[in-house]
Parts: C-alpha cells; structure tokens; sequence
C-alpha cells in the first residue's frame, strides 16, 4: 500500500493503477476539475501527502503545474511517452502494471526552492542541448532519473527543482552510455 494519495487524470487512470499497486487515488477529471476536486487534492497533500502521476503528454503537464500550484512540495511521478502509448493515444491507462511500478519507485519531491545545481552549460556540455540528438537524450536520461521528458529548459528547471545530484546526473550518463 502506498502512504500517498496518488492523483491522477481520470478513471481510466485509476484502474491502470490499481492494476499496478494498492493506493488511494483522486481523479481530475481531465483539466477541468469538477467541484471539490481542488479541496479534496489539498486535504489530501495536507493529511498523507500526494504524488502527480499525470499523462506524459501537454495536457499531463498543465494538469501537474496545476496540482504542484494547489499543493507546494508534492510528489511527482513520471511514465516514459513510449510506455504510455497504445495505437497513438498516449495515456496512463495504456501502460502495463511493470511500467506504472518502475515510475512510482521512481517518485520524486519538488524542492519548495529550486537548486542551483545544475546550468545551462551542464546540458551543453551533456549533449542535452544545442544537438541534433539533444531531444532523444533527454527523453531517456529522463525516464532514467524519473523526472519525465522536457524541452531543454524545463528538462533543466527539473534537474535543479527534484534536486538531482551531480552524481546521481553523471552514473545515469554513464547508464546510457552518454558520458
């Protein structure tokens, strides 16, 4: 059972989960938020604490921003696009109950204020940026780290505010045979 109340996009997400693992689960009901929603995700982030646990697609990211928003300092938890995807429709609901296991023990907690570990000449320097293969890069070390994919400047806002390690950043490398 996990101690967190795990949010998620909707119903389908929830039986994904619940294929997956034993937990608590509050659906968004898609960007919209029907009533109650917002105060049921704070009371939720106040009592057990909660992990986002959105699509990995633009509308997943609005809807994370939007919970990080109501409840400062929650969990994140992040499903490779590719282990999200069945015939083009890209979704939680579409991953199997291995993948959902690998992001949840993946979880990561957003700092309150945003480290300074990392800088843009790190992902120069990685390849993560100013590359042909820089978006492909990102992609996996991302799904390596659990911190999901971005473009250069989130993936580097995500470095810095999940408190990734300068260690933790080159053994992944490593793993990927990037460095």
């Amino acid at each position: 059972m996990i101690k967190e109340i795990i949010v998620v996009e909707g119903k389908s997400d929830i039986c994904a989960v619940r294929r997956a693992v034993e937990a608590e689960l509050i659906a968004t009901g898609g960007f919209g938020f029907p009533s109650g929603v917002e105060e049921r995700i704070r009371a939720a982030a106040n009592s057990r604490g909660i992990i986002v646990f959105t699509d990995p697609d633009f509308a997943g990211e609005k809807i994370r921003k939007r919970v990080s928003k109501i409840a400062p300092g929650c969990k994140h938890a992040f499903l490779p696009r590719e282990e999200a995807t069945y015939n083009g429709d890209i979704g939680i609901e579409n991953a199997s109950p291995q993948s959902i296991l690998r992001a949840l023990s993946k979880v990561r907690s957003e700092l309150e204020t945003p480290g300074s570990e990392f800088s843009r000449m790190d992902l120069l320097r990685s390849g993560l940026d100013g590359d042909a293969n820089a978006s492909a890069r990102r992609d996996r070390l991302g799904a390596v780290l659990g911190i999901g994919y971005g473009n250069a400047k989130q993936f580097l806002n995500r470095l810095n505010s999940y408190g990734i390690k300068r260690e933790e950043f080159e053994l992944a490398m490593f793993e990927l045979g990037e460095e």
